[in-house]
């Protein structure tokens, strides 16, 4: 194997693995390192796909995709097996890792599986299976991902008090599981456990759910959470857990006690960056392990670029992936257009929300005047076809310009159906282009021109835009 390259990787979620065929593709020679014993990282092995596999699993076993269909029983997810479960999410994790092996594979993507650390500005050290290597790069990328924080006050036992990379490892679905952290993976498993049956509670001690949210999608999505079964205990953090036989009791600041028999710890991760040996590169990690970069994603090294996870929020894996293929095309001197501004939201609790640009509340605080206008699911002939009747699109405009601000969603689809209005906001369109437009029907996206009418027309009557 050669000992020096252009490019070296660490790490091979989805920052890593775009960096490495972004700068392959234009004729560089690539290293890529992984630690784990597959490529894919956290994302494919222990978050973002095994945890949508499973969501999309419970839809399908529970009857959800089906409901409120008339003359149709739904059947109780009480007989199902975690084992079933388990399994189906491991067939696509599977499939997936494949997919990245030979993405690598076909673009001469030189892969090596071992532990990296620096031993100096350009050199990496490999430790592996047979011993250590060492190489060389013009340019190094670190992805190197994040972790579940660990705190040393929780009891982790990887059977009934889990975090985020073990809640797979479950033998048997709980009966009553308590969630920490009301982040996005903390609502995400949530809403999957509750769907299965299990009584689910979420604490917090962040008193708003989703703060980076638009408000009005995050209080319906609470309330459809609620309805649900779930009880969201927020502004509450839990002091003490305390394993009493089967029972385990977590004490609250507040002086309530939850009794469960499964936790699900989920409030906050770590930057995988501490067998880096960062310094001798250079390099000093900040809070939570994270490197700081500049809009090139370049770290203090210039030469050294950090994207992902290790560079902190929005840590979701779309905005990854455009994070590995801007560095990399930057380090090359390769023209790239991006939207880096303009990167869209998608969670996919039960129901999903989405999101691209301004909230309500992002606009009041710049003093932007701007308009609402909303569609609601039960008004479209798609919504009652799928029998989601709780669904919203809102859409946010300029009073003066009609120039399209933001997009929020809430129900079946909305991940998909917020592009729609990523791709107007990108080329600076108008709300007038939805009312111009006509959609297949029926779909959802003809919520975007009940929107905009709707939004015209609450203009028109200068009534306020918040609901």
């Amino acid at each position: 194997m050669e000992r020096t390259f252009d490019l070296i990787v660490i790490g091979t979620g989805p920052a890593g693995q775009k960096a490495a065929v972004a700068a392959a593709k234009a004729g560089r020679g690539v290293l890529a390192i992984e630690k784990g014993s597959a490529v894919g990282g956290v994302c494919v092995h222990s978050g973002t796909i095994p945890s949508k596999a499973m969501r999309e699993t419970v839809l399908g076993l529970t009857g959800l995709r089906a409901r409120r269909l008339r003359g149709v029983r739904v059947e109780g997810a009480e007989s199902l097996a975690v084992e079933d479960l388990i399994a189906q999410t491991e067939e696509i994790v599977v499939t997936e890792t494949a997919i990245v092996n030979a993405q690598l594979a076909r673009n001469g993507v030189v892969l090596m599986q071992g532990e990296a650390s620096f031993d100096g500005p350009h050199t990496i050290r490999v430790r592996g299976a047979d011993g250590e290597s060492v190489f060389e790069a013009r340019v190094i990328v670190i992805a190197t991902g994040s972790d579940p924080l660990r705190p040393p006050e929780i009891p982790f036992d990887g059977a009934r008090v889990l975090d985020t990379g073990t809640v797979l490892s479950l033998k048997r679905l709980p009966k009553r599981l308590l969630v920490i952290g009301a982040g996005v993976i903390g609502v995400e498993y949530a809403c999957i456990f509750a769907r299965l049956g299990v009584q689910v509670e979420v604490t917090d001690r962040r008193r708003e759910l989703l703060k980076f949210t638009d408000r009005e999608i995050a209080e319906a999505l609470a309330y459809q959470m609620w309805a649900a079964g779930i009880r969201l205990r927020l502004g509450e953090d839990v002091t003490g857990i305390r394993c009493d036989g089967e029972t385990i009791r977590a004490d609250l600041a507040g002086g309530d006690t939850i009794l469960c028999d499964t936790i699900l710890y989920a409030l906050g991760r770590q930057a995988a960056t501490g067998a880096l040996h960062l310094e001798n590169a250079g390099l000093t990690a900040g809070t939570g392990g994270q490197l700081a970069v500049n809009a090139h994603y370049q770290t203090a090294v210039p030469h050294i670029y950090a994207v992902g996870d290790v560079i902190g929020f929005p840590s979701l894996a779309s905005t990854s992936m455009e994070q590995g293929r801007i560095a990399a095309c930057h380090a090359f001197g390769i023209e790239v257009e991006s939207f880096p501004d303009l990167l869209p939201f998608g969670i996919y609790t039960i129901p999903e929300i989405s999101m691209v640009g301004k909230s309500e509340e992002a606009l009041q605080a710049e003093g932007i005047p701007f308009a609402a206008g909303r569609a609601h699911y039960r008004e479209i002939a798609r919504g009652q076809l799928v029998g989601d009747l709780e669904g919203l699109l809102k859409i946010l405009f300029h009073r003066e310009t009609r120039a399209l601000l933001g997009v929020h969603a809430i129900g079946d689809g909305a991940a998909e159906l917020i592009h729609i209005g990523q791709a107007v906001i990108a080329f600076r369109g108008t709300i007038d282009y939805f009312v111009a437009s006509v959609f297949n029907y029926p779909t959802f996206a003809e919520c975007y021109r009940v929107a905009a009418l709707d939004g015209l027309n609450r203009l028109r009557r200068r009534i306020p835009p918040a609901s």
